[in-house]
């Protein structure tokens, strides 16, 4: 940028460009954030600072309930072998390699599940070339070929989602139990028992979480999926129409973005007036395509702690995801 110096109106000064943003690579555990207030979660350092009362009831759901995630790793950039700052991430005391700290995320995602709906199981979509392993008896890794890298994994997302679901539509030919799916980000926590979607909204196919965000107003991160026949066919058409809306007008997007696009844009052609309730945090039904959907307030299903300085006051205590 060139600026007319003020004492030399011939003459141009030029400033340097601005540097780029530098991301922090230490989380500094701090004091509670909102500490005293009645209707909020706080916690100092790692441990909680008040208590909650979690609800004694546990997969009532009338079927079993399998959590999907898609997670992979990835080698270093060459080109950042031997720094440090940029491969390594310090929470509290711990490092971890970008790697590292991946799992680390992966295996608490895996815990939270494990305390909060101890009968579930946990599925993880991968590319067949990935190098972890996990140690979890509730946890198994299922390889789906495909193109998972960077830039393309939310579009393989969805087509792992669509296998996942084709091969279980085949399997209930042999199974006789109900299994539901919640096909989530693998960087989330359950902190609540989920299996009453499906029991206090037993005519729902498929459940999406909404927010007040008009660029975003879908969130991808959490799809409930009924396990019955008929809810499962509806789920494969309902993502077949997801990616084929992505592949179509959202491959420009950006790598994180396009598969929010797609599914904003997918409910906005068959259910225009869902929009006018993302405003709101109440629970709805709608239908789009054929496909039953029950709408879910990420207040509640799919809560993101505010980024903004002096905005976190602690995590609302009707926090389920």
């Amino acid at each position: 940028m060139c600026l007319p110096p003020p004492s030399a109106p011939e003459g141009r000064q030029c400033l340097p460009p601005p540097a780029a943003v530098k991301r922090p690579d230490r989380l500094v555990l701090g004091p509670a954030a909102g500490q005293g207030r009645p209707d909020r979660l706080q916690c100092q350092g790692l441990k909680a600072v008040n208590k909650i009362g979690l609800s004694s009831e546990r997969n009532y759901s009338g079927g079993h309930v399998t959590f999907v995630t898609v997670f992979t790793t990835y080698n270093s950039d060459p080109a950042e072998t031997g720094k440090m700052s940029s491969n390594v991430v310090t929470v509290g005391k711990h490092s971890y390699s970008k790697v590292g700290r991946s799992m680390a995320i992966l295996n608490t995602f895996i815990t939270f599940i494990q305390v909060s709906m101890p009968r579930s199981n946990v599925i993880i979509l991968t590319d067949p070339n990935s190098k972890f392993s996990i140690n979890y008896g509730s946890a198994a890794m299922l390889p789906i070929k495909g193109n998972y890298s960077r830039g393309n994994l939310m579009l393989q997302r969805i087509r792992s989602y669509i296998t996942f679901l084709e091969q279980k539509h085949m399997e209930l030919e042999t199974v006789k139990d109900l299994n539901h799916f919640i096909f989530t980000d693998s960087d989330i926590a359950v902190i609540n028992d989920l299996g009453h979607i499906f029991k206090e909204y037993p005519h729902c196919h498929l459940a999406l979480t909404f927010r007040n965000n008009k660029g975003q107003p879908l969130n991808s991160g959490f799809v409930a999926v009924r396990g019955t026949r008929d809810g499962i066919f509806k789920a494969i058409e309902f993502f077949k129409e997801v990616l084929e809306a992505y592949r179509l007008k959202y491959m420009k997007a950006s790598r994180m973005l396009g598969d929010q696009l797609a599914l904003a844009w997918v409910v906005k052609s068959h259910l225009p007036s869902a929009f006018g309730k993302f405003s709101g945090h109440e629970v709805f039904t709608g239908e789009v395509n054929g496909a039953s959907i029950l709408f879910l307030p990420c207040a509640v299903y799919n809560w993101t702690p505010p980024e903004g300085a002096g905005q976190f006051h602690g995590m609302p205590l009707d926090v389920k995801v």
